[in-house]
């Protein structure tokens, strides 16, 4: 199959690996010329994955019409706040044929869309049934080193979720399919403001008690606003929902875990941004998600919390200090 991966982050870089091996037409295309070049060079992202080989047979470009002029399936692996920008460019092409994969985790700001939504507003040939998202426990630097991972593929069509299923499995990749495709979209989502709060709790010095509670009432609130916008309550007790939920909360990989931890160091957001080479998804999702509850009238205090840290510098002690003391509830 001819593939072409859009976004050479660490983890397009990945999975255009993947795919390769996998006996594919692999095409990887990244925005900037500047780093395409780098790519060609070195046959190695060594900013953004270090010690994972591009082999000669994957195509580079920074020419995003040449990368889809052939494609049968196209994985969009853009971070989610410039999907739509990227796509537009591209919106009079005819994608009837194409199936779309995206594997990016986030919630867009200005329109509380997921990526599955925007590919539909933007691209009026793209077909419902041929979107898809891939999602899970899966961090670019294992997979690229063939750690066994297992993620989801769903879509709102089944067969489309197998085929896509096929298209990714490898002995140390495992793909599961579903038909949830909104759940799995706002589990992926969802769980990059979780892995904030597990890390301003790290950055505080608070304990492991604390990172599970984090974990475990994060659950409730991702599950709470995933029916509430037409998802099944069972995809987040899956891979999408909180095997991917602990993996970000834990890992030293994690990107966001990470902005959570200088902030609950003291530093400012602006500052730990600044300085970081990727994208953390979590921090803009943070707001999405805030004005998506708020809507919906759905009680996310963990994610309220988070929002007034990044956005309204609330202190990271006194946020935690009113989570906890507020009214006493039954779990549920």
């Amino acid at each position: 199959m001819q593939i072409s991966v859009l976004g050479a982050g660490s983890w397009g870089t990945a999975l255009a690996i993947l795919l390769h091996y996998n006996s594919h037409q692999v095409v990887l295309w990244g925005h900037r010329l500047e780093h395409t070049e780098e790519l060609k060079q070195y046959r190695e992202n060594v900013r953004l994955l270090p010690g994972a080989h591009l082999p000669n047979e994957i195509t580079i470009t920074s020419d995003l019409e040449f990368s889809i002029e052939h494609a049968e399936l196209l994985v969009t692996a853009v971070p989610s706040q410039f999907l739509r920008s990227v796509i537009e460019t591209v919106k009079e092409k005819d994608f009837s044929k194409t199936i779309f994969v995206n594997v990016a985790k986030g919630i867009e700001n200005q329109s509380l869309k997921t990526m599955s939504q925007v590919l539909l507003e933007v691209l009026p040939t793209a077909r419902k049934e041929n979107i898809a998202t891939l999602s899970g426990p899966s961090f670019a630097e294992e997979v690229a080193k063939e750690i066994p991972t297992a993620v989801v593929a769903a879509s709102e069509n089944l067969e489309t979720a197998k085929s896509i299923q096929q298209v990714f499995m490898t002995p140390y990749f495992r793909v599961y399919s579903s038909d949830d495709l909104r759940g799995v979209e706002l589990g992926g989502s969802i769980k990059n403001v979780m892995a904030i709060a597990s890390g301003i709790a790290d950055g505080a010095n608070y304990g492991d008690n604390t990172k599970a509670m984090i974990m475990t009432r994060g659950t409730v609130e991702l599950t709470r606003l995933g029916v509430a916008l037409g998802a099944k309550q069972k995809t987040f007790a899956g891979l999408s929902g909180i095997g991917d939920l602990i993996v970000t909360c834990m890992s030293k990989h994690s990107r966001n875990r990470h902005v959570g931890e200088e902030i609950g160091k003291g530093r400012k957001l602006k500052d730990i941004l600044a300085e970081m080479e990727m994208v953390a998804e979590g921090v803009a999702t943070t707001r999405s998600l805030h004005n998506l509850a708020k809507g919906l009238s759905v009680e996310m205090p963990i994610v309220d919390a988070v929002y007034q840290i990044l956005f309204e510098e609330k202190d990271p002690i006194k946020a935690t200090f009113d989570l906890m003391t507020r009214d006493a509830k039954e779990e549920t």
